[in-house]
């Protein structure tokens, strides 16, 4: 037989020379002899130089069987060797536990691709998408391509622009996402869309957000309630994670979650439901109480918020001061606690509360002994911070995160509108683009700040997927919308005149989603951080080390785009 691949590790006990040998399909051992003419080149031959290699497959002694290798049962004993790409000295170690610095493995991710945990994500990713695109097509979709040059939208992120070189001085914009076209086919006629689409956004980087570019699931359709997006999306994402993980996925329907009660119970919009972990609203009960930073705080409009966390009562002094130092950390002024313990109510509040008040406490939040309530008081946005914060530090502190779990969630009703903290103002508060829950009405006649969108996140784990919503496609609601955010007409028309055009000519009602491939990926792979699952990612500082992106370009490119590089003040940049 003949067999190519890489040099993996080299055991060379003397009287013979052992190699895995390693190619896209796995590990195999093969072995020369040391009487054979190319005992010598093998042994100069560095780790990962590509070799052919002919020889006879043999039985492994019984004693030398290896369980962990589906080839562990055989070896190959090699009459011919030929170097087909000698490897110089390796900056990356790829048979060792020790990966190496982030900043070598993206500088040599075509290295680092070959460890077999990479390979493995790499080879995922793509059955996944295959899988998607399966489930999608069996569901009535279709799939198109949309423009990757584009026009400058204000979409919530920044562009990517890309200058003109038959107009001077105007730029395309690679595409955030194809929002406006995907509803402009809906518009055209075309009944289900999806597409597994690039999108550029010039934003920062985090563990579960690349730089520069990312793809996603996305999917519009006609005709169709919130319900019928999420009866498609619920089938394919169940599908998928039962498909490629022996985990636990949340059975069909999946729980639906106004964003108020989110917000109340898990201080966030992507709750990790693993926490058993929910926090109580008990700003009522401190109205009139003798606890007077409380009372104060809620005279002035802030908010109560009660963590209840069951059977830690018997932790040490010591615990709680490290949990109270936390939440400092977090910008809170303190963390109040009520300990549930040997029929008595303990804790640095318990003497500025009557029993009446202690027993509504443990009532409201159904506190046993054993129990320990956490209280945070402060305005509401920052309660809910510190409070969510908080909740994911006890579920990690007290290992409470259920593992082998996906929990999924859809969040709902969201508001259309807030007010901004500067400057007062209304203001939109999430998808400017939903259709408002009760329509023009509801947008006339309610308080602005009471109006809800038919808008939707789908999370898991405490990893926001996607947002997604029916659309507002009337153009008359849409203007009123934005009349409340306080922009012009004339504004909207500059801005949003190709989809305000389509709907002038019979638009359809419409909604979508569009989940993230990367974080399903990295949720399947198990991975922390979404660059162990993209084959050639930017670092942190959105530079591709191994290309050298971004990189300056020649004087005869910048002329023929009509551009100048002007190198600014330090203090100007």
């Amino acid at each position: 037989m003949r067999l190519s691949g890489w040099v993996f590790r080299k055991r060379d006990h003397g009287q013979l020379l052992f190699i895995d040998l390693r190619d896209h399909y796995g590990l195999t051992q093969v072995v020369f002899q040391p009487d054979s003419a190319f005992f010598e080149e093998a042994q100069r031959v560095r780790l990962e130089s590509v070799v052919t290699i002919g020889g006879r497959v043999v039985r492994r002694a019984a004693d030398m069987i290896n369980p962990e290798l589906p080839t562990g049962e055989i070896e190959v004993r090699v009459d011919s060797l030929a170097v087909q790409g000698a490897a110089g000295p390796l900056p990356l170690y790829l048979a060792g536990e020790d990966e190496g610095p982030e900043h070598l493995r993206l500088r040599y991710r075509f290295l680092d691709l070959r460890r077999a945990r990479m390979h493995r994500n790499v080879m995922l990713r793509a059955q996944i998408v295959a899988s998607i695109r399966r489930r999608m097509i069996e569901h009535g979709f279709t799939e198109f391509q949309t423009p990757i040059l584009t026009s400058s939208s204000p979409e919530g992120a920044r562009d990517y622009l890309v200058p003109s070189r038959l107009y001077p001085g105007k730029f395309y914009a690679l595409p955030q996402a194809p929002q406006q076209f995907k509803q402009l086919l809906m518009v055209a006629g075309f009944d289900r869309y999806f597409q597994i689409a690039p999108c550029f956004r010039d934003e920062d980087a985090r563990a579960d957000r690349s730089p520069g570019e990312f793809y996603q699931l996305d999917l519009e359709m006609s005709f169709v309630t919130q319900d019928d997006v999420f009866a498609v999306v619920e089938d394919v994402l169940y599908g998928v994670f039962t498909e490629f993980s022996d985990w636990t996925v949340t059975p069909l329907p999946f729980p639906r979650l106004p964003y108020a009660e989110a917000m109340v119970q898990y201080g966030t919009d992507k709750p990790d439901l693993r926490i058993p972990i929910a926090m109580v609203d008990v700003t009522a009960l401190f109205r009139e109480s003798g606890v007077k930073a409380f009372r104060s705080v809620v005279e002035k409009g802030g908010v109560v918020r009660a963590i209840p966390v069951a059977g830690i009562a018997g932790r040490p002094r010591s615990w709680f001061d490290r949990m109270e130092e936390y939440a400092k950390s977090l910008g809170s002024k303190g963390l109040a606690y009520l300990i549930w313990a040997d029929g008595a109510v303990k804790g640095p509040l318990a003497k500025f509360m009557s029993e009446q008040e202690l027993a509504a406490l443990a009532e409201t939040c159904a506190v046993k002994t054993g129990d320990v309530v956490f209280m945070i008081a402060a305005p509401e946005k920052e309660t809910n911070r510190i409070c969510g914060d908080l909740r994911l530090r006890f579920g990690a502190d007290l290992d409470l995160v259920k593992d082998g779990e996906f929990r999924f969630c859809w969040i709902t009703d969201f508001p259309m509108f807030e007010r901004d903290e500067q400057s007062g103002a209304i203001v939109f508060s999430h998808n400017p683009f939903s259709m408002p829950q009760g329509g023009l009405a509801a947008l006339n006649e309610q308080d602005p700040l009471s109006v809800l969108g038919f808008q939707y996140d789908i999370v898991c784990n405490g990893c926001e997927l996607s947002s997604g919503a029916i659309r507002n496609h009337d153009p008359d609601i849409m203007f009123r919308a934005f009349e409340i955010a306080g922009y012009p007409r004339e504004e909207v028309e500059q801005k949003f005149a190709g989809m305000l055009n389509a709907f002038r000519y019979g638009a359809p009602p419409h909604g979508g989603i569009a989940p993230g491939i990367d974080r399903i990926v990295m949720l399947l792979a198990n991975e922390k951080n979404i660059r162990e699952v993209v084959a050639f990612p930017m670092n942190g500082q959105a530079q591709d080390l191994m290309m050298g992106a971004p990189s300056a370009v020649s004087e005869r490119q910048l002329r023929e785009l009509h551009l100048r590089v002007v190198n600014l003040p330090e203090e100007k940049k």
